[in-house]
């Protein structure tokens, strides 16, 4: 999630509904300035008893940030506590109960987004080896429970622990017990951004099921591939979903800030705080009427801010955000951007993508992405077959478009070979989460505390 630290009290008014559709107009760029960013979270663990280490503990997650001085990186501080990093690479900051989370930088193509991933995770393990710590790449902690988990010192989710409730039954699960990786891609145009946006919220379910890495909750199975994705289904249902509205006819910019404006607000920053505005209505900050600051009109970066409190499957803000997939090791990291850069980035690979997904109905793209948290690859697609039978379409669409793209690394290699735990993955029919449950049942012998043997 962002980090705001400083209050922008010298932004414009929003006066007009043009202010509201310009963060998203600023973002279209020619396909010759296209960047790729990926994020990835990670769960953090005390190696002696596995514990979730606090914020303020020797070792802990305050002292993990300010170890990163050591290889440049800079203290963000909010409230005089750091809660993230910043350094070439992006930023590294905090998730609600500790997870560790790369934003990283646009890059040029997946080589620099691979070498990325690469530092980063050197940097953490160097100073795991020396702090007893270790890192976990899924998608929900296997063995903790809510009580289990520490809160990290950011304003932000202060409030968002104490609404969630109030909306969903699972929302906290969200927060404390979940990491993901996510991939933020760039839009020529409007017409550009509502293709993308539509495959990729058709392609989703795909991520979901080739990504599934979360078949654990409180120490044993649970039932399910992704529990992660299922958490989402009774979050929030005002701020999730498959947003059906981005199939109609005419879908653009301003029916997206449709959609944001009766997304229910968290909060509002000001002077270096985060005031409580949770439950109330952008549309009457818009009138100078929002309870938590009456009189006030809404700054550019209150709408920036209020852009990143959706959590559909695919998010718009000054680019597009791929968001369903489960955290995972490095390979599946430099993977996700793979698949979504070779769908997305070529004209042809976008087109054939299109093709696959859009004779699908709104009710069946609905049933594929409920079915994929239990079933994954197996899951039935509309038309008939399996997602399994789809994937190994969409990973030839998508080498076909890495290919085209023709970025090559020092030895001319070009960026498919991204794909390959994909394929490998396809091609056993084996998810990463069936993979760890052959494990538990099998070598493990029912002993989770193996999985901190998988580490990052």
């Amino acid at each position: 999630m962002s980090t705001r630290t400083v209050s922008d009290r010298n932004d414009p008014v929003i006066e007009s509904r043009d202010a509201l559709i310009a963060p998203m107009i600023k973002g279209e760029k020619p396909a010759s300035k296209w960047k790729i960013g990926t994020e990835h979270e990670k769960f953090v663990f005390c190696e002696a008893d596995h514990h979730a280490p606090s914020y303020d503990e020797p070792g802990g997650i305050r002292d993990l940030l300010l170890a990163l001085t050591e290889f440049g990186w800079t203290p963000v501080e909010e409230g005089g506590k750091v809660i993230a990093m910043s350094g070439p690479d992006g930023a590294v900051s905090l998730e609600p109960a500790g997870q560790l989370e790369l934003s990283g930088a646009p890059l040029d193509n997946l080589h620099q987004t691979c070498a990325e991933t690469g530092r980063h995770l050197q940097q953490v393990k160097a100073i795991g080896a020396k702090t007893g710590t270790g890192f976990l790449g899924l998608g929900l902690w296997p063995d903790k429970r809510r009580s289990d988990m520490p809160i990290m010192p950011k304003g932000r989710y202060a409030i968002m622990l104490n609404h969630m409730p109030r909306v969903g039954t699972m929302g906290l699960d969200m927060m404390l017990r979940t990491c993901t990786i996510q991939v933020n891609l760039d839009y020529a145009s409007e017409a550009d951004m509502a293709q993308k946006f539509r495959v990729g919220l058709a392609l989703q379910p795909l991520a979901t099921a080739l990504f599934a890495n979360s078949p654990f909750l409180e120490g044993k199975p649970n039932g399910f591939l992704s529990y992660r994705s299922h958490i989402w289904s009774d979050t929030d249902p005002q701020r999730t979903g498959m947003l059906p509205f981005v199939f109609e006819d005419g879908f653009g910019y301003e029916r997206y800030v449709d959609y944001m404006l009766d997304v229910p607000m968290y909060f509002v920053f000001r002077d270096g705080k985060y005031i409580d505005a949770a439950g109330q209505s952008f549309r009457d900050f818009l009138k100078g009427k929002l309870p938590a600051l009456p009189g006030e009109l809404p700054l550019a970066s209150d709408w920036i801010d209020h852009l990143s409190t959706a959590f559909p499957e695919v998010r718009l803000k000054s680019f597009l955000e791929m968001r369903g997939a489960d955290g995972g090791p490095w390979n599946r990291i430099c993977a996700l951007p793979a698949l979504w850069v070779g769908l997305l980035y070529d004209q042809t690979a976008l087109d054939a993508a299109w093709d696959l997904v859009k004779h699908w109905s709104m009710d069946e793209r609905e049933a594929l992405r409920n079915a994929v948290p239990r079933q994954g690859l197996a899951a039935p697609v509309p038309g008939g077959g399996t997602l399994r039978e789809l994937a190994r379409e969409a990973l030839a669409i998508a080498r076909g478009g890495l290919t085209a793209r023709a970025r090559l690394n020092s030895s001319g290699d070009n960026e498919s070979g991204f794909l390959d735990p994909l394929h490998e993955i396809v091609s056993r029919g084996e998810t990463p989460a069936e993979r760890l449950l052959r494990l538990y049942h099998g070598e493990w012998g029912g002993d989770l505390t193996r999985i901190y043997e998988e580490s990052f």
